[in-house]
């Protein structure tokens, strides 16, 4: 007797979506991509894996444990890619000269990242991109600023449920430069960390960056300021005060946007990565009970890291796993059922018939509406055909063969009030 055969499994880290929460999962797709084309960003894409130098380029050799990397059957060296950044720089070094700058683009990629499975985060999931290359301007930031508000918004998120926290790398290595900080890039990751870890071993880890008792206690008092006229008092140097005054500029742009509610300066964002070179910011709930809604920054010097022109760019990512379960504890993720505008029956089990009027109703659509058309699959009585009409959620069932209807007209019923009736091809989709 052979063993029975195991049932396959999920992969640890991943999802299934049965149509109802694949249904969910449009929703958020669609409102992202309403949002970003409503700010004039145009969608693009690339490659699902890319050379894995693409990503030890940009983050180091240590980003490697965190990827799903294999070598090919050429024996090149491939990775899933973990983000969408890498490869947007790619595209805009190979073919960066022949874009016109600056440009809004954004994408939705299906991103694979190889850690530790728990709420929020997922060894696969999606991600919205929205960047900016091309301009320098503070304004670039309050432009994609302005469109997370807008998308969580119209979410049904209100203001006092999420805040995007801003901070600025410029700002931070000027101060550290004023302070007398030798390797400020040792100490990013540490400052990074600062809320998490707490007071003594925030002071540890800075101790053994080479960072003095005198210049810990100073980091402790910029990023505890809550406002920028605190932030104004305390810090001396011109390029500090120039990178204030940008700060300034953003904050007083999307207050005048109507924003002021949603942005506040927090200091302790500072985004580990590297390549950050200006403005970083990200999007928590208000009582921080999750991971980050959202994160991002300027990244001015990534695409000449990678071996191409200086591009100035500033970007963010938006993960489909947290905001889901965001969207899930205030109740605003909606029950989307099946819909389908027209359900095609028959008394005799015509299925010829069944078919040709479906074609029919079909070739209704004009440009990009067009009518989502069922009909049963298989000779059933008329109660069974009712049954499925409502469990697809049908809005008309059309009769093909009812016996009061004449040539060229049906008798149809509209399940959305119970109400009879008989018309032609025209009126029945004026009905809809």
């Amino acid at each position: 007797m052979s063993a029975k055969i195991q049932p396959p499994q999920l992969p640890k880290g991943t999802r299934d979506f049965y149509p109802e929460a694949e249904r969910v999962q449009q929703y958020i797709f669609d409102t992202w991509r309403k949002v970003a084309e409503m700010f004039a960003y145009e969608a693009y894409e690339g490659p699902m894996f890319e050379h894995l130098d693409l990503f030890t380029g940009k983050s180091g050799d240590e980003i490697v444990s965190q990827l799903y990397n294999f070598t090919d059957k050429g024996g090149r060296d491939i990775a899933l890619r973990p983000e969408m950044t890498p490869t947007l720089a790619r595209l805009v070094i190979q073919k960066g000269r022949e874009l016109r700058k600056p440009f809004k683009w954004y994408s939705m990629p299906r991103l694979f990242r190889y850690e530790k499975a728990q709420k929020g985060r997922l060894r696969e999931f999606f991600q919205l991109n929205m960047d900016i290359i091309g301009t320098d301007s503070i304004y670039a930031e309050a432009d994609l600023l302005a469109a997370i508000a807008t998308m969580l918004r119209l979410l049904g998120l209100k203001d006092e449920n999420f805040v995007i926290g801003v901070s600025s790398r410029k700002l931070l290595a000027t101060y550290l430069e004023e302070i007398g900080v030798e390797n400020p890039a040792l100490v990013y990751p540490v400052l990074d960390k600062r809320l998490k870890i707490g007071p003594e071993a925030f002071a540890k880890a800075l101790a053994d960056a080479n960072v003095s008792c005198e210049q810990v206690a100073k980091l402790d008092a910029l990023m505890s300021c809550k406002t920028l006229d605190e932030v104004d008092a305390l810090v001396a140097e011109d390029a500090a005060k120039n990178a204030l005054n940008e700060m300034k500029e953003l904050f007083n742009t999307l207050n005048a946007a109507g924003y002021a509610d949603c942005v506040a300066l927090d200091l302790s964002v500072v985004r580990g990565l590297a390549y950050y070179t200006g403005i970083v910011f990200e999007v928590f709930d208000r009582g921080k009970s999750m991971r980050a809604i959202a994160g991002g920054g300027r990244y001015d010097s990534l695409t000449e890291k990678l071996g191409g022109d200086r591009m100035p760019g500033v970007g963010f990512g938006m993960g489909d796993v947290v905001l889901a379960d965001l969207l899930r504890e205030y109740n605003l993720l909606p029950e989307m059922k099946q819909s389908v505008d027209f359900y095609i029956a028959s008394f005799t089990n015509d299925m010829q018939k069944i078919f040709t009027v479906a074609e029919q109703f079909r070739k209704f659509a004009t440009g990009e509406k067009y009518f989502a058309v069922s009909h049963p699959l298989s000779s059933m009585k008329m109660g069974k055909q009712m049954g499925e009409a409502n469990g697809q959620g049908a809005k008309i069932v059309i009769y093909v063969d009812g016996d009061k209807a004449s040539e060229g007209s049906f008798e149809f019923k509209d399940l959305r009030d119970g109400s009879m009736h008989i018309g032609s091809f025209e009126e029945i989709v004026n009905a809809l």
